[in-house]
């Protein structure tokens, strides 16, 4: 039996949920985040969690954390629609947008525990320096470490820089949407 054309647009739009999942995943974000926002993608309007539930098989509970865990990403956002009363969610529809909110909050998160982490290294080896005699080799392991933590607080402030471009829109300048 030939498949109906309702039945064949509803397996080509799995598809492409399952691609983006899939694609999410290159973006160290998991399937199942990735699956949740082709689901909402696909339907081009917001739907509640209970929707989503539904379509994904998946608790109320789970999928309030993968909702919590796509709007921290920044690909999903609550939106008012007049008459519900539940919450609605929706995601940006624009691909390149997409990257840029994974690319950067990826990104962000990394930059501030490695700034935190750069700090603390530096103040250990600056204090050694000061309240420890120390002999001449412990005292140049102290300054290239030293040295290390610099070049790793100029690479993490560039790596801020480049989130900055990204989330300008700048880069579009350079490198223009299709």
């Amino acid at each position: 039996m030939d498949e109906q054309p309702l039945d064949k647009i509803k397996r080509i739009e799995e598809q492409f949920v399952e691609k983006i999942a899939d694609n999410m995943q290159t973006y160290g974000v998991t399937a199942t985040v990735g699956r949740v926002l082709g689901i909402i993608y696909m339907n081009r309007k917001p739907m509640t969690l209970d929707d989503l539930s539904e379509e994904t098989g998946m608790s109320k509970t789970r999928m309030s954390q993968v909702v919590r865990e796509m709007v921290d990403f920044n690909i999903a956002e609550k939106v008012f629609e007049k008459g519900v009363r539940k919450d609605l969610y929706s995601v940006e529809q624009d691909y390149y947008q997409t990257f840029i909110s994974l690319f950067t909050s990826n990104w962000r998160k990394a930059i501030q525990k490695n700034k935190i982490f750069e700090k603390k290294m530096a103040a250990e080896l600056q204090a050694l320096l000061e309240t420890e005699a120390l002999d001449k080799d412990l005292e140049q392991k102290i300054h290239i470490l030293l040295k290390e933590t610099k070049e790793w607080h100029d690479y993490y402030q560039w790596l801020a820089e480049l989130v900055e471009f990204f989330d300008s829109g700048e880069i579009f300048n350079h490198v223009p949407k299709r």
